[in-house]
């Protein structure tokens, strides 16, 4: 992310009586969504009885209480997506393109020109759409995964990420130079409200397990927000206890008690009580910590360090890392996402204009393939989940 400086950002077989319910009871959401949400239950059989969260008003149910990734077993696709071919999307920064990959041969089979610094490649909440933040063209570029074809692109300015709110009646641009959270229709992207910020450089973010409040990383002032989800407002904000501090990417643990925060700087994760929101500490991890991605099981967690070229594997039961891959060769491992089945982690390679497949099992590099230049935050689709929470593929 600190490149950003220098380059400058979803039923047959189911009960769907108690799921509809849940989604449709809410006054704030439209038939149309509840009806996305209900379709992406097909995937994953609910629990006997209703999970003991209280989420947000509007937000499919928990599945599991103890596992917030209930929903991302491996292969098990919502019906929306299952016939969508399996592709890898890289936005190469510097090159202006989308990188599109067939993960059964390793290898680019299309080039796609988009916008001016594209950074990440994000799926729609309702798992339809993909869209590639085109940071310095202020655009999204709207992309088809059934068929691979972009669409017309939609202006939005300084569109460094994209998230959607548990509910899926938000998108939030996370307008990392504008000093905004901009809160905005999730289709059509017409501005609903924007909540400025103070801090500099947001950019990454996770949710609670009942959505009710989301936390994000201010990369180039070190800090961290607490945003309540309903009020769409800034409800706490911390500095973080490291000179030169360089929040990355966000993710919750499993059982919803913990947030990890990579910083590229302090190089490992904080560890964080978001509940509390109090003083987070420091789980060295490798030189430059990055990115983080949830295996297929839940129990453990792949951060890139893109400093060193490595790869550590964070245990959660154990509550510290358990083993380090190393690239062969070196390399700038940076952002990506885990494979429908789980045996392969994707990630950009910043600094080297390529993508890296690695073994989950061994940590031993099946490719390495050459792409544009910059390749930042690559999005692996489809994926096993329900809904899609932004980033690269934060699925529940």
């Amino acid at each position: 992310m600190s490149l950003h400086l220098t380059l400058t950002r979803r039923a047959g077989a189911l009960t769907a009586g108690a799921v509809l319910l849940a989604l449709a009871g809410c006054g704030t959401h439209s038939d149309k969504r509840a009806d996305q949400a209900l379709g992406t239950q097909g995937a994953v059989k609910p629990p006997a009885r209703p999970a003991d969260v209280s989420g947000l008003p509007g937000m499919p149910p928990v599945l599991d209480p103890k596992d917030v990734y209930a929903a991302d077993r491996p292969n098990q696709l919502s019906p929306v997506v299952k016939d969508f071919p399996s592709r890898v999307y890289v936005p190469n920064t510097s090159s202006n393109t989308v990188s599109v990959i067939d993960p059964k041969t390793y290898k680019v089979i299309e080039t796609i020109p988009v916008g001016a610094q594209p950074q990440h490649v994000v799926p729609s909440w309702d798992l339809k759409t993909l869209w590639v933040n085109n940071d310095k063209g202020n655009t999204l570029t709207p992309i088809d995964p059934r068929t691979g074809k972009a669409g017309k692109p939609v202006d939005v300015h300084d569109p460094y990420n994209l998230y959607f709110t548990p509910d899926g009646k938000y998108a939030i641009v996370m307008a990392s130079l504008d000093r905004e959270l901009v809160f905005r229709d999730p289709h059509t992207m017409k501005r609903v409200k924007t909540e400025p910020v103070t801090c500099y450089g947001v950019n990454h973010a996770d949710f609670s397990m009942d959505g009710r409040y989301f936390i994000v990383s201010c990369e180039f002032s070190g800090e961290l927000l607490k945003v309540d989800t309903e009020k769409m407002e800034v409800v706490g904000q911390q500095k973080l206890p490291f000179t030169g501090a360089m929040p990355q990417d966000v993710k919750i643990s499993p059982d919803g008690k913990t947030f990890y925060i990579a910083d590229m700087m302090a190089h490992g994760v904080w560890v964080l009580d978001g509940e509390k929101f109090t003083k987070p500490t420091l789980l060295p991890t490798g030189k430059g910590c990055h990115g983080l991605y949830v295996s297929r099981d839940s129990k453990v967690m792949y951060v890139s360090n893109r400093g060193e070229g490595t790869i550590s594997v964070f245990d959660f039961a154990q509550g510290k890392v358990a083993k380090k891959w190393k690239l062969p060769g070196g390399g700038s491992p940076d952002m990506g996402g885990v494979s429908a089945d789980g045996k392969v982690l994707w990630l950009s390679g910043r600094y080297n204009s390529e993508v890296y497949a690695i073994d989950t099992s061994s940590g031993k590099q099946l490719a390495r393939i050459p792409v544009g230049s910059g390749p930042h935050g690559l999005a692996v689709y489809p994926q096993p989940g329900r809904y899609s929470l932004g980033h690269t593929g934060v699925f529940r």
